[in-house]
């Protein structure tokens, strides 16, 4: 398992909470069993007490990522520092479950699950993955969605660092709120347009009594 697929982990905790809607995802235990996805046996340790824990690592995840959307590269590092500090990682070298065509294990980097719970588990990953790809990638691939009011966290892969939006779909949203407001724009130009020749052929006629 690379090390790139951890950084989703971040992402999927932070976005299961939307802010601005006041909705959280959040709310029980299954909930949290549900973000590790295939680790089922991680998921399995947890327990009622890490709904609350979860959401205290997802706060601080989220910080991390407004930072980073506000350009603030510094904050950002020193936010996931902590988190690095607080929930260290067990790396480990594996080849258990990927072979190659001839049988042979093709050996990569695993983080072991955390021995002490399910909350320390995850958040020790996440904060491992996020900051594999701030130190691939660079801060500013770690951005918060653009069209409001979505607040939802991506990691930007683009080639050319052009990504604004969580999803095709909100980038879908936003752009047909664009195109709305410079149609009624240009109809209120029109509009203005349309007044100001009355009123000087009007001005026109008035001086010519």
């Amino acid at each position: 398992m690379e090390l790139a697929y951890y950084s989703d982990y971040a992402v999927r905790l932070v976005n299961s909470e939307d802010p601005a809607r006041g909705k959280d995802a959040l709310t029980s235990v299954e909930a949290v069993r549900d973000l590790f996805g295939g680790s089922q046996e991680a998921a399995r340790r947890a327990t009622d007490a890490d709904v609350t824990r979860f959401r205290s690592v997802r706060a601080r995840l989220r910080s991390v990522f407004e930072a980073a959307n506000d350009g603030d590269e510094s904050t950002a590092v020193n936010l996931l520092n902590a988190l690095l500090l607080e929930f260290p990682v067990s790396p480990q070298i594996s080849g258990h479950d990927v072979r190659d065509d001839d049988g042979r294990p093709l050996w990569h980097m695993h983080l072991a699950d955390h021995p002490s719970n399910a909350t320390a588990g995850y958040a020790a990953i996440a904060a491992m993955g996020l900051a594999f790809h701030l130190t691939e990638y660079g801060v500013d691939r770690l951005g918060l969605c653009e069209a409001a009011p979505c607040r939802n966290a991506y990691l930007d892969t683009s080639t050319n660092r052009s990504r604004r939006y969580c999803s095709d779909r909100c980038a879908t949203r936003a752009n047909v709120a664009a195109y709305r407001a410079r149609k009624r724009l240009e109809a209120d130009r029109s509009a203005s347009t349309g007044r100001t020749a009355d009123s000087a052929q009007r001005s026109l006629a008035n001086g010519e009594r």
